[in-house]
């Protein structure tokens, strides 16, 4: 029970990696508030949680959304010590064809969302003596891949985040981290329907033969939100199978 009467929020908790970190946060003695805009979606997954697990519907663009989110966190479990900033979309095109529409959505969600929750959830932190947050980022916020320009460019600006939110907070024993997953088999990766070709060819750069799980992630993130990664802060740690090994 490593994460014992700690109290986390995570974003894009009604389905895949943020959902896999909910379960694995209560497993460990844990209360979540997960967040998205799907309530029937948060409902569900939160049933499935468990009785520790509170389901908030909100858009981490904007910012009443998050104040809201925060509000009802503290009202309900009275502080927050860990933020999973989980929530992210993935709009495929190259510069030429992405639209502004899109590009804007991509920043608004995968890094002002970010900036967002962390700003409002930093003062609750500093008052319980600490606390950990915790970036999804992506292999690609190191490396490049054909069609993704905006969702690379923004995966790139959450790691860059990480590390200067790292610098300003260590102090305050506020740790801020990134995860970077490989491809990983999500609601968010199905809607690309790959077929055989493209999934063989998408598997082939995954060394380890597979691709990632949300639970192979969900494991990182109960150390990063553990007293066991006191130490660790503006890391960015790498779970793809091999995939940036190459």
């Amino acid at each position: 029970m490593r994460l014992t009467n700690k109290i986390a929020i995570i974003t894009g908790g009604g389905s895949g990696i943020g959902k896999a970190i909910a379960a694995a946060f209560v497993r460990e003695g844990a209360s979540v508030v997960i967040a998205g805009r799907d309530q029937a979606k948060l409902d569900h997954a939160a049933e499935e949680i468990g009785s520790m697990c509170l389901a908030v519907a909100a858009d981490v663009s904007k910012a009443a959304d998050v104040e809201q989110l925060v509000k009802m966190a503290i009202e309900k479990f009275k502080r927050i010590n860990i933020l999973v900033n989980n929530a992210g979309v993935l709009l495929p095109g190259t510069a030429e064809q992405l639209s502004e529409e899109d590009f804007d959505q991509t920043f608004s969600v995968n890094v002002r969302g970010l900036w967002l929750l962390s700003r409002a959830v930093l003062p609750h932190m500093r008052a319980a003596g600490g606390g950990s947050i915790i970036n999804i980022g992506s292999v690609l916020s190191t490396l490049g891949a054909r069609n993704r320009v905006a969702y690379s460019a923004s995966k790139g600006a959450v790691l860059a985040m990480t590390k200067a939110m790292a610098l300003d907070h260590a102090a305050e024993k506020i740790r801020v981290n990134c995860i970077c997953p490989g491809i990983v088999e999500t609601e968010l990766v199905a809607k690309f329907n790959m077929d055989e070709s493209v999934r063989r060819q998408r598997l082939a750069l995954h060394p380890a033969g597979r691709f990632g799980q949300p639970e192979d992630i969900a494991g990182l993130a109960v150390f990063l939100a553990s007293d066991e990664s006191a130490w660790t802060t503006g890391a960015a740690l790498t779970v793809d199978g091999g995939y940036s090994a190459q």
